[in-house]
């Protein structure tokens, strides 16, 4: 199968940890500052075996107030989904801090009922301190996404109501809404944020009735009422210049608005003519509801196309995001969105070299350095994790690590995290030492720099 047949224009919907061969590589981009690979250090926190731990973790982590991770991973644990190369139909985990050392706990395990399947999202803590986190199947409805029934979740965690000495003591599980497959859409797989009126807010891929054979998607708004939570759907996708199928989730920005990004739709007339290359688009609350604005439509090019991670923002209100495919390099693109009056304007910042870049969002630190991982980029082609620190002008790249394939793991879907010593934790979707499930069941890790 050559790259542009996984990634063709019959849209992706749901791009879970599949491989893909290896795309022949060309010229470097010489505009931008490159530093070469430093020594860093990569530990393996934790080995996931496929059983009731998980299997195959296609999201980042989240830390806790406390310093504790959780995770979530799309196979493994109980249920009769077989999915991913393992069974099962996914977890949610934990990891204890315990000096320098964690220890793992399985938090739950999905049946793929009506509980949902396959968490493919990093999960959220609450402003109550329960975890929140959906799943992209079970539930209800008669969606069928990698074999599994349903249209997917959304659901929190909270911990046991009588303290548990076990470490395997599972969490209460309360779903908060199934999603139809009808205008409410279908296949929630980007991250959930909560806003200042405490209500969450998402996308899905599919669903919503316009445009597309399954719909191109929605951004949606769950609201709580005593308890009994209610879905809005704040603006439904047509698959034309507005966009279709968002991959990732929405964030807010300080003036109240929706950024987010969409895998298809936007341009037609360049490099992607019958599905369009994505965009950056932004939602504008107005008395009579949402508009939605396209910030930027990507061309295919040196630029990129598909982005599949959400933005993030800094303090001046720039947006920063990536995309999967082309750029010079052809790994993808990091990329900025700056604000000019009632315009945006788009700066390439660094073009990755590979064969798959970032499924997972961006981080910056304090420094305004940025941090991320790439799919199928990397010296193996299994994936890395980069740094981009800006210097006179341009970014240098920095690479923290190449996965091989091996213990280390393969091919990491989600983002990475900073704990307060600037360590990084983030978990790959395939390799470690595990041989319970093809190409092994993932790991997480931890970069010391």
């Amino acid at each position: 199968m050559t790259h542009s047949e996984r990634w063709n224009d019959s849209g992706c919907g749901i791009c879970i940890g599949t491989q893909i061969t290896i795309l022949a590589l060309l010229f470097a981009l010489v505009t931008i500052a490159v530093q070469p690979a430093r020594a860093q250090s990569l530990q393996v926190v934790h080995n996931f075996t496929g059983g009731m731990d998980g299997a195959s973790p296609q999201a980042g982590l989240t830390f806790d107030v406390a310093g504790n991770l959780y995770g979530t991973t799309a196979a493994g644990g109980g249920g009769t989904c077989n999915v991913l190369a393992a069974s099962g139909c996914g977890t949610v985990f934990k990891l204890k801090r315990s000096g320098s050392s964690w220890i793992f706990q399985p938090l739950y395990q999905f049946t793929g009922g009506n509980d949902g399947a396959l968490p493919a999202s990093d999960p959220v803590i609450g402003p109550d301190g329960a975890i929140y986190s959906n799943t992209i199947a079970g539930g209800q409805g008669t969606c069928n996404s990698i074999g599994v029934l349903g249209c997917g979740t959304i659901f929190k965690l909270t911990p046991p109501a009588t303290f548990c000495r076990s470490v395997t003591c599972p969490w209460l599980q309360t779903v908060l809404y199934r999603f139809t497959g009808g205008a409410d859409g279908q296949v929630p797989s980007g991250d959930l944020v909560f806003g200042q009126d405490r209500n969450i807010y998402g996308t899905t891929v599919h669903g919503g009735n316009s445009g597309c054979t399954i719909g191109c998607g929605v951004v949606f708004e769950l609201a709580s009422t005593n308890g009994t939570w209610t879905q809005s759907v704040l603006y439904t996708f047509t698959g034309g210049a507005d966009g279709r199928e968002p991959q990732a989730g929405v964030i807010f920005d300080n003036l109240g608005r929706l950024d987010g990004t969409t895998w298809l739709g936007g341009d037609f007339t360049n490099n992607c003519p019958n599905l369009g290359c994505g965009t950056v688009f932004q939602l504008t609350h107005s008395g009579s509801g949402w508009t939605e604005n396209v910030l930027y439509p990507f061309q295919g090019g040196d630029d990129g196309y598909r982005p599949a991670t959400n933005v993030i923002i800094d303090s001046s209100g720039n947006l920063y995001g990536t995309t999967l495919l082309n750029g010079a390099n052809f790994g993808g693109t990091v990329f900025e969105l700056t604000p000019s009056g009632q315009s945006w304007s788009f700066n390439l910042l660094y073009s990755l070299l590979g064969d798959e870049g970032p499924l997972g969002k961006l981080i910056m630190d304090a420094a305004g350095n940025l941090y991320g991982t790439t799919y199928a980029d990397g010296a193996q082609l299994y994936g890395s994790v980069f740094k981009l620190t800006p210097v006179g002008g341009s970014w240098m790249y920095t690479s923290l690590h190449d996965f091989t394939g091996g213990s280390d793991g393969a091919y990491p879907v989600g983002g990475v995290v900073l704990d307060a010593a600037g360590n990084l934790y983030g978990t790959a979707s395939q390799g470690g030492t595990s041989t319970n499930c093809t190409g092994g069941c993932g790991v997480v890790f931890k970069i010391t720099p």
